[in-house]
């Protein structure tokens, strides 16, 4: 039974979304059969909770073989993207009702669905990652759907992360395997606390062991959009389709969260000082994405941004789960809980987002000002999630926040108790609660703009008032039972939230649950206090700097330079002007070197001066030196490219035979 389930989970979308394709390529109607398959996988995803502790292995798969398990938080991760990809679907039926490309949609629809439940039940980092990049390939035709020159724009950002960002965890899972001889995530526990604490360690150990887990991270940061590369999340967002951008924020992104989880919970449990730099990392994340929430004016790149900024949330509680140690299950519930909330906030968020575009066609906020006034079910629908990514008191994201704050809170009285320095820890405080105000702020800023604003064109909103919401009652109806989710676990958090919490808690380390954890207040006076605190930051932000600043007498306009684009100002110079310059200023050395050498063996050889000539230029280098064009020599022939490839081969023998023993 767990091998059906867990392969089935995996198989089933993968091999259905091409035969789906093909079939209606012939002009078949298999219209429904795409939500069949979702609506298998959902109950393939539920019949997991089974199956919990089953393991399956998938030997000589890639080389190394593939291994997945099933825990409480890889069948609850299952479970959750079983959920979104069927709402998703669901409504990507209307949001893309007549598009010719819609068979194209649905095969990568799937085709992601299966890879991303490959990442969530994968056993060890090596399938992690095979699984991950088929899952960021798989979604790049989503992002490129509309096939205009934003799109394309954007997906070429989305892959170039997905690439880079697989190849730098690649080489970090070599050097993982060098030091302990497994990437499972089982053998991965403690080991490094052992290493890290026994004494006669080399300082080369603990160093390499820090320089592996950065790289093996680097991809999971940049799925999650952490900053400093986070910059395709703009781009991606606004540019697919809405059903699609629910998936990239609510679940996709959670993939990469899922292998932060598995490092921080094993590779580097109770080590402070990766929990300091992670620390300092998710706060600029937190603040960066509210601050550019803010300034933004189009819909969906807010919403992106603030994917950003509750990424940095869930990523402060893995840094506090660091460096709490075996204390740390405030964070480790936080984390998950915030992790299951950001989903369904921004699976809601999203699609109403969709149901605006495909009414009006438009995204900026001047365009879409009053389009909500006379539409209360949108509203109520768009208001629920609003309130709980906000941390108001009584719907869900209140209580995950709540457990964040309190695990910074719990560390810094643990630092004082032992009289240690406490200033960096209670600016994080104040700035995650800076962080909470920012998105109560924007998200007032979106609320009023489509909900309570008046259009400046009069007949315009005359216009919006008459026409309904160009959504189907059952679309609605879907929308309206997942925005009252929302509410209803954050008025009965011991009931539903916690008990989630729980039957995740195994996947981390930390031995004991203290029985305090049962007991949490989350309404008692104490932590209202640090939700409070956060909306009056809010209001305080939307009213003296959104409406001064964002908000003007000539309309919404985005007060952050473009110009100040990073991924404009630093990573397309380097990845497309320094490095192709250094690349063939390396390039254009060894070949002079090389016909210096080829010339002196003609000269020896042959006793002969052979004639030259002067190559054409390129767009790195004004002028060449004139070469000497062999006749005898190698020059043109394939032994030439031969003895290139054979000079870098052995070189990088001998660098591994050095490097090895230097390191022995």
């Amino acid at each position: 039974m767990e091998v059906t389930f867990t392969l089935g989970l995996i198989l089933l979308p993968m091999l259905a979304g091409p035969m789906i394709y093909l079939a209606q390529n012939r002009g078949m109607k298999t219209q429904g059969v795409t939500l069949i398959v979702l609506a298998a996988e959902l109950a393939l995803a539920i019949g997991m909770l089974r199956c919990t502790g089953a393991k399956v292995l998938m030997p000589q798969v890639c080389g190394m073989g593939l291994t997945f398990s099933a825990d409480g938080l890889q069948v609850t991760l299952c479970i959750l993207a079983a959920l979104l990809w069927m709402v998703s679907g669901y409504a990507s039926r209307e949001y893309l009702h007549g598009n010719q490309k819609v068979h194209r949609y649905d095969m990568f629809l799937l085709l992601t669905e299966g890879a991303i439940m490959g990442v969530f039940l994968s056993a060890d980092l090596f399938t992690t990652l095979v699984c991950f990049e088929m899952m960021s390939i798989a979604s790049y035709p989503l992002v490129i759907h509309q096939g205009d020159r934003t799109a394309i724009r954007a997906g070429g950002s989305y892959l170039c992360y997905a690439v880079i960002g697989g190849m730098v965890t690649l080489m970090g899972l070599f050097l993982l395997w060098d030091y302990f001889g497994t990437l499972s995530y089982d053998g991965l526990s403690n080991l490094p606390i052992q290493l890290l604490m026994s004494s006669g360690i080399p300082a080369v150990s603990t160093t390499g062991l820090y320089v592996a887990g950065g790289l093996t991270l680097v991809a999971f940061v940049a799925k999650v959009c952490m900053w400093p590369v986070h910059t395709w999340l703009p781009l991606a967002h606004p540019a697919a389709p809405a059903p699609a951008s629910a998936l990239l924020s609510g679940i996709i992104t959670k993939a990469g969260m899922f292998g932060i989880f598995g490092i921080g919970a094993k590779l580097f449990f109770h080590d402070a000082a990766m929990g300091r730099v992670l620390l300092v990392f998710s706060v600029i994340t937190m603040v960066w994405g509210g601050f550019q929430g803010l300034c933004n004016t189009n819909l969906k790149a807010t919403l992106a941004y603030s994917t950003m900024s509750q990424i940095g949330f869930i990523l402060t509680g893995v840094s506090m789960q660091m460096l709490l140690g075996e204390h740390n299950i405030l964070a480790v519930w936080g984390s998950v809980l915030h992790l299951v909330n950001h989903a369904w906030f921004k699976l809601v968020l999203f699609l109403v987002a969709g149901v605006i575009h495909h009414s009006l066609g438009k995204l900026e906020l001047d365009d879409l000002r009053g389009y909500g006034r006379k539409k209360p079910l949108l509203m109520f629908i768009f208001l629920m999630p609003a309130l709980g990514v906000s941390g108001v008191p009584l719907w869900n994201g209140y209580i995950s926040k709540t457990l964040l704050h309190e695990s910074i809170v719990e560390y810094i009285a643990h630092l004082g108790d032992h009289g240690e320095p406490v200033l960096l820890y209670q600016a994080a405080e104040w700035l995650f609660l800076l962080a909470g105000g920012m998105t109560v702020a924007y998200m007032t800023k979106l609320f009023v703009c489509l909900f309570i604003e008046k259009n400046r064109d009069e007949q315009l909103q005359a216009e919006y008032d008459r026409t309904p919401v160009h959504a189907t009652k059952g679309l609605m109806r879907v929308l309206t039972a997942c925005a009252l989710v929302c509410p209803v676990l954050g008025m009965l958090p011991h009931h539903t939230l916690e008990q989630i919490a729980q039957y995740c808690q195994g996947f981390f380390m930390g031995g004991h649950v203290p029985e305090e954890i049962h007991q949490v207040h989350y309404f008692a006076l104490v932590n209202l206090k640090g939700a409070a605190i956060s909306l009056a930051i809010g209001t305080v932000l939307y009213l003296f700097f959104i409406r001064t600043m964002v908000r003007t007498k000539e309309g919404y306009r985005n007060c952050w330079p473009e110009a100040l684009n990073l991924e404009r100002l630093v990573y397309q110079p380097l990845l497309f002007r320094l490095l192709p310059f250094v690349g063939a200023l390396c390039a254009r050395v060894l070949s002079s070197l090389f016909e210096w050498f080829n010339a002196l063996c003609n000269r020896i050889l042959f006793w002969r001066h052979d004639p030259i000539v002067t190559p054409p230029e390129d767009g790195y280098f004004a002028h060449y030196r004139q070469q000497v064009k062999g006749v005898r020599g190698y020059r043109g022939q394939i032994s030439y490219g031969i003895a290139f490839f054979g000079t870098g081969f052995v070189a990088v023998i001998v660098y591994l035979l050095v490097s090895n023993f230097v390191m022995k």
